[in-house]
């Protein structure tokens, strides 16, 4: 048996053996530990920060993938992924984060019609 067979053989051993939350936070690594420092945040970080909370769990998903298109458009590739926790059924999914001020965030606030108030609520609020 070579080395790296018993290495495999062992991290394998030892992943059937902890929790779930665990074993994502491993696999985001030091992407998880961004987002929960404030450098990266999920789209529905965003949406809680400028009020927009409220929203039913289907539109918050819909701008999700409004600002991921907006992000492909910008950048020519996807944003980085991170395994987040479902904030309602708690199960585990892969979601997109971005920076903070990103203007794919902005850019999907407005080209999503479901959210269009918060973008005026959030300037008027500057001003």
């Amino acid at each position: 048996m070579t080395a790296a067979t018993r290495t495999r053989r062992n991290t394998l051993r030892t992943a059937t053996r902890t929790d779930k939350a665990l074993g994502y936070r491993t696999l985001s690594g030091i992407v998880a530990a961004l987002v929960e420092q404030g450098r990266l945040i999920r789209t529905g970080d965003f949406l809680n920060r400028i009020g927009g909370s409220d929203l039913p769990d289907g539109q918050q998903s819909w701008f999700g993938r409004h600002v991921a298109k907006a992000y492909r458009a910008a950048h020519g590739g996807d944003a980085v992924r991170v395994w987040s926790q479902h904030r309602t059924t708690g199960k585990w999914i892969h979601v997109l984060v971005y920076g903070p001020i990103d203007e794919a965030l902005y850019a999907g606030l407005r080209s999503y019609k479901a959210t269009r108030h918060l973008l005026a609520d959030t300037y008027a609020r500057c001003a």
